[in-house]
């Protein structure tokens, strides 16, 4: 290098060292799931708005979760697959700065919703007479703001940091995407502050919010084991054991990606995480809420059967 440089024109995402045979394959599997994340949870939207007896809170954020998913999917898949195809590994500074704003924003949410959501419940099996005084559309309208709009600011501060940093070796990013901490490894000037940033951060929506739904759903199992009716036992476990699939899957990645101590051995296993991550858990919101959820089932007969008659 001549010099320091404080600015770049673009990225190399090394991502896995595969041959061209290999990465064909691996962009038609992956093209097949994206499509089918977005089949999966844009048919989740699509119920929620048709149907009118899908319009309750718990649904209003379900709505939130699959917009997530597929913004979050589609911020990193995209270039992925074109990487793959075209076997080029470069993404310009720009985009690669959009994408970590775009990964730090949906992720951010994401964990905020959850918790949300785990509060909805709460709501609704320990006290379901005053849920719909508690849970009227003001206030469901101001949580889901409430999470946009933090998820967002973390977002901006987080890419702010880094955006004040030199570059002055070979832009190799171990990654197949802009993923924060790979992208700051590349860079020259002194990182603490941003790794201190978003160790805060990730305790802020990870460690918070977690303890927050753990002790939300113990009261729910008590209030649950309280049921007289063996039916309405079996319904409410049904519905809190399908979001506490989700909630687990989705904290336990986050918090060994962002939580564990750093070395050199777990670079390759943080890319697995991610792939997976962004691959199939936007696959799993879906398959969950709908598969295992009578009144999503429903709606997708009703809208069915209106087809037919039409």
């Amino acid at each position: 290098m001549e010099g320091n440089q404080s600015w770049i024109a673009e990225f190399i995402l090394v991502g896995f060292q595969l041959s061209e045979d290999m990465e064909l394959v691996l962009f038609g599997i992956f093209s097949l799931l994206y499509t089918f994340n977005l089949l999966a949870n844009g048919m989740i939207l699509g119920l929620i708005c048709l149907d009118p007896r899908l319009h309750m809170p718990m649904y209003y954020f379900l709505s939130h979760l699959a917009i997530i998913d597929i913004s979050y999917a589609s911020s990193n898949l995209p270039n992925l697959l074109v990487n793959l195809v075209k076997h080029n590994k470069n993404i310009s500074f720009v985009l690669c700065t959009l994408q970590m704003i775009f990964n730090l924003t949906f992720a951010s949410i994401e964990c905020l919703i959850l918790v949300v959501m785990s509060y909805d419940r709460f709501v609704a099996i320990c006290h379901p007479l005053q849920y719909t005084v508690i849970m009227n559309w003001r206030v469901c309208t101001l949580l889901a703001v409430a999470c946009w709009a933090c998820g967002f600011s973390l977002a901006i501060v987080q890419v702010s940091l880094f955006l004040r940093l030199p570059f002055c070796g070979p832009q190799k990013v171990n990654h197949f995407f802009c993923e924060i901490q790979s992208v700051l490894k590349v860079t020259c000037g002194d990182i603490w502050i941003n790794e201190m940033f978003l160790f805060a951060a990730g305790v802020f929506i990870l460690v918070g919010p977690l303890s927050l739904m753990l002790v939300s759903y113990v009261r729910i199992l008590w209030a649950i084991l309280k049921i007289q009716s063996k039916e309405g036992r079996k319904k409410a476990f049904s519905t809190c054991s399908s979001h506490l699939c989700v909630v687990g899957f989705y904290f336990g990645i986050a918090m060994m990606v962002y939580l564990a101590p750093e070395s050199s051995h777990r670079e390759k296993q943080k890319k697995i995480l991610f792939l997976f991550y962004s691959l199939f858990n936007p696959l799993l919101n879906p398959l969950v809420y709908s598969v295992r959820n009578a009144q999503v089932k429903a709606a997708f007969h009703r809208v069915l059967q209106k087809k037919r008659t039409v």
